[in-house]
């Protein structure tokens, strides 16, 4: 028993961080689902692997919900938590990395919960209408109706980007560099004109609680976080959080947050910050 649950353990952490868009519970899930796990019959279990799936799918349906009730009072823009990742070198894994991009979780969270269910099972890991239908208990012709509203949700929102990761990598170092130069000029010419910016703090930390919208607005606002005196000392390093290249900073070697980008024709379309010290336990992992 112990052995199936621990080799597809990355599995189902996978699948619960899609679902619920956080590190910590997806790990409390995890372990919820170890503990259901551990109490089961193994011989009354023919397919151990997508009995497990299913758990885990089922106890992040309940999270989800909740989770919508609390964010009803959340301060300020609300984010997916990132997660360090390593970088992705082959065609399967850049695919999954997309699913994990902060961009698409950030869509997810528009779907309902049986429809992000749905549409995680089936077009991240590839599971059938019949077997998705089994894990959440739903007739195969509702899974098929979840699907396509799911699938036509995310392809009408989904990020319209598409910036390899050489071309990423660049854009994001130039942006350091026109952020360090302390000039609106240098940081506006990384920019699209079009440009917003969200930052969660959950307010516990100082951020723009709304977002901030176009290449002026948003130069001005980066450096006025940039110069007070909280962020002076700040170390920022480019690495691969949720499987994109993105900007981590440290004070003194401790994480402080994270800057998460959309690019389009070598320019930031969108950026996203995130500095709740609660949401930043992903990016600890190596």
């Amino acid at each position: 028993m112990a052995d199936v649950f621990t080799k597809n353990r990355r599995l189902l952490f996978s699948v619960a961080y899609r679902l619920t868009g956080s590190v910590a519970d997806a790990e409390d899930i995890v372990q919820d689902a170890w503990l259901r796990w551990s109490a089961t019959d193994a011989d009354a279990v023919r397919t151990p692997v997508p009995y497990l799936v299913k758990t885990v799918t089922n106890l992040a349906l309940n999270e989800l919900t909740s989770a919508r009730a609390r964010r009803e009072t959340y301060i300020g823009p609300w984010l997916p938590e990132p997660l360090m990742t390593a970088a992705p070198d082959v065609a399967e894994e850049v695919e999954m990395a997309e699913s994990v991009s902060l961009a698409m979780l950030v869509v997810l969270e528009s779907l309902s919960p049986l429809e992000r269910a749905v549409f995680v099972l089936g077009d991240v890991f590839g599971y059938a209408h019949a077997e998705i239908a089994e894990m959440i208990d739903r007739d195969p012709s509702a899974v098929r109706q979840l699907a396509h509203r799911a699938r036509a949700h995310v392809q009408a929102r989904r990020p319209r980007y598409e910036t390899d990761a050489a071309t990423r990598t660049d854009v994001v170092e130039r942006f350091l560099a026109a952020c360090a130069s302390g000039n609106v000029a240098d940081v506006m010419a990384v920019l699209a004109p079009d440009v917003t910016a969200w930052s969660d703090g959950g307010g516990k930390v100082t951020a723009a609680r709304r977002p901030v919208s176009g290449a002026d607005s948003v130069a001005r606002w980066l450096l006025g976080v940039l110069a007070k005196p909280n962020t002076q000392g700040m170390e920022t390093e480019i690495v691969s959080i949720n499987g994109e290249a993105a900007v981590l900073g440290r004070f003194a070697g401790v994480v402080a947050g994270s800057l998460h980008f959309e690019i389009e024709d070598d320019r930031i379309a969108s950026l996203r910050m995130i500095v709740n010290p609660d949401k930043l336990r992903g990016l600890h992992r190596d």
